[in-house]
């Protein structure tokens, strides 16, 4: 099943900020099935929870791949599913988004503890701070936030507090030394979200792995040219294919 590819959004903004790079991928490729699907709707942030949910309900021998948290779960899966697992595309996601003393290019912890009170006492006005981090560094910051707005799915509170507290306690890194497939990780050098610092760190931890940093793009990259992320995406496929 090289040829399907699983997609799993970011947390809050639903599945619509993934589907213009899907839209292009499938264009790119018609034999490639990018199918896009949502994070479990969780009132628990136990990340066994969480990969056990996504292992029952996607397909079996597929390219995992995500957005923001998306990754970070996509990555984790593929560490789990091991060779049930063709391959792993991550997108602005950073192994730890919360730093730590192993960890460095992460949000300062007290900065994600503001974020996590706020959202217990308002998630809609969380949420709208969110978008905007995502797009601070694109051409058009408020229009694209705008944009991630619309289409964000109504969460409830509970859903999106179990969704950041896991985002809090994930660090990756162990997951991606652990998958053997191959990986490609993109950054955006203008991230407002995730330090352009933690594309060289990963590159320093997986030294023989894909890594690209876009510079001039924001947290939101996949949104800002989907048909140039898409283009890297299906040039990593076809060269991992070609092994």
């Amino acid at each position: 099943m090289r040829d399907r590819l699983i997609l799993l959004p970011g947390w809050g903004l639903g599945i619509s900020p993934l589907e213009p790079l899907a839209a292009a991928l499938q264009g790119l490729d018609e034999h490639l099935r990018v199918e896009i699907e949502p994070l479990p709707e969780l009132e628990s942030s136990d990340l066994e929870e969480w990969l056990d949910e996504l292992d029952s309900t996607l397909p079996q021998d597929a390219w995992l791949g995500g957005w923001s948290l998306g990754g970070m779960l996509a990555s984790e899966l593929a560490a789990k599913r091991g060779d049930r697992c063709c391959g792993l595309v991550t997108l602005a996601s950073n192994p730890s988004f919360v730093a730590h003393e192993q960890w460095s290019s992460g949000m300062p912890g007290e900065t994600f503890d503001a974020f996590l009170a706020g959202c217990k006492v308002d998630p809609g006005i969380t949420l709208k701070r969110f978008s905007l981090l995502c797009t601070q560094g694109a051409a058009d910051p408020r229009g694209l936030s705008r944009l991630l707005l619309a289409g964000a799915p109504l969460s409830s509170p509970s859903v999106l507090m179990s969704g950041l507290e896991l985002l809090a306690q994930l660090d990756t890194r162990q997951a991606l030394q652990a998958f053997r497939g191959p990986q490609l990780h993109l950054f955006g050098g203008l991230d407002g979200l995730v330090p352009a610092e933690a594309a060289g760190d990963l590159l320093t931890l997986l030294p023989d792995v894909e890594i690209g940093l876009i510079e001039q793009a924001s947290h939101a990259f996949l949104l800002e040219d989907p048909h140039g992320v898409a283009g890297a995406i299906q040039a990593f496929l076809h060269e991992s294919g070609d092994d």
